[in-house]
């Protein structure tokens, strides 16, 4: 049973940026001909969107025991103290507070995120950072999933 889910999508207007490559390959083929830099525009521009879907395709699901927040996946037991972090706590927990042991899933486009404390001796990173655009509802729900 799920009790949270949320995916970390790009924001629509990265999908722009995929035109970028799409005209920068059509200008290299344009030598070989129009219809040639046509197919290389749109199939780089194809590749590029959907490199950026793939990328904004983690999850963050809370169930009954575990907590997945992209490749991660831990049991709600191991984990302790959850710290909202608003955008310039969540900047400084990013670059200067940052442990080079920690687990993150880390979006810079997504302003919010959470620190939860690691409390399992099996597991050597101190906190697990989590980029989401709803932190109060993910501690709520880490809270009541925890009783």
């Amino acid at each position: 049973m799920r009790l949270y889910e949320e995916r970390l999508g790009v924001p629509r207007t990265w999908f722009w940026l995929a035109a970028l490559p799409g005209v920068m390959a059509a200008a290299v083929l344009l030598p070989w001909g129009p219809a040639v830099a046509a197919c290389g525009l749109a199939v780089v521009a194809a590749l590029t969107a959907l490199g950026l879907h793939a990328y904004g395709a983690a999850r963050i699901v809370v169930t009954g025991g575990h907590l997945t927040a992209g490749p991660t996946r831990l049991p709600l037991a191991s984990l302790g103290m959850a710290e909202i972090l608003d955008a310039e706590e969540a900047l400084l927990w990013r670059t200067r507070r940052a442990d080079a042991n920690a687990l993150m899933l880390l979006r810079s486009y997504v302003p919010t995120a959470l620190r939860i404390e690691i409390d399992d001796p099996e597991f050597p990173a101190p906190y697990l950072y989590v980029s989401t655009r709803r932190p109060a509802t993910l501690v709520a729900v880490l809270s009541f999933a925890r009783r």
